[in-house]
């Protein structure tokens, strides 16, 4: 099975280009962060992001999500973010890397899990502020240049995918996807 990642700043429309692309038959991997915190702020805590714990349970979640679907009888995946995200959001944090997250790293490095090629879904000129996306546009830029040099700095090669129109989004990406898996 082949695993690509979707990856960006947030509010750079990743989670409709990912919406689309289910929609067209693609099997996707939701994001951990969100769900994580979604349900943190369900038990109340309004910002759990500022807690140490987060990554941790990021980094869990999304390692049970990984294996989780490996067990699917598809040929490729999209995957909403990965641990190289979590390492980038660590560094945009400013705190080190827990030791969770770089043995997570670590592994799907090793056993390869997911293909070289990432897309790299560009900002589209602002950042519209949602319960567990608290951030500027100017904040989501910095986000972004982080995420790029975490992707290029693991050794992945970044398929950029440009603000515009979403269609046009989904459409290189499913081209791309075809044409990494020789299908075209």
């Amino acid at each position: 099975m082949k695993r690509y990642i979707l990856t960006g700043a947030p509010g750079a429309g990743k989670t409709t280009i990912l919406g689309r692309l289910r929609a067209d038959g693609f099997d996707v991997v939701d994001e951990a962060a969100t769900a994580v915190i979604a349900r943190e702020q369900a038990a109340g805590d309004a910002e759990p992001w500022t807690r140490q714990a987060f990554v941790e349970k990021v980094v869990d979640l999304q390692r049970r999500r990984q294996l989780r679907s490996a067990t699917r009888d598809v040929t490729h995946q999209i995957y909403d973010r990965s641990p190289v995200c979590t390492h980038a959001l660590t560094t945009y944090l400013g705190r080190p890397a827990p030791a969770a997250l770089l043995a997570e790293i670590d592994r799907i490095t090793r056993d390869r899990i997911y293909e070289p090629q990432v897309f790299f879904v560009r900002n589209i000129g602002f950042c519209e502020p949602t319960d567990a996306r608290r951030i500027s546009f100017q904040e989501s830029l910095v986000f972004e240049r982080i995420h790029e040099e975490s992707y290029r700095g693991f050794g992945y090669d970044l398929v950029e995918v440009p603000a515009g129109d979403v269609a046009d989004r989904v459409a290189l990406i499913a081209d791309t996807v075809a044409r990494l898996d020789g299908r075209v």
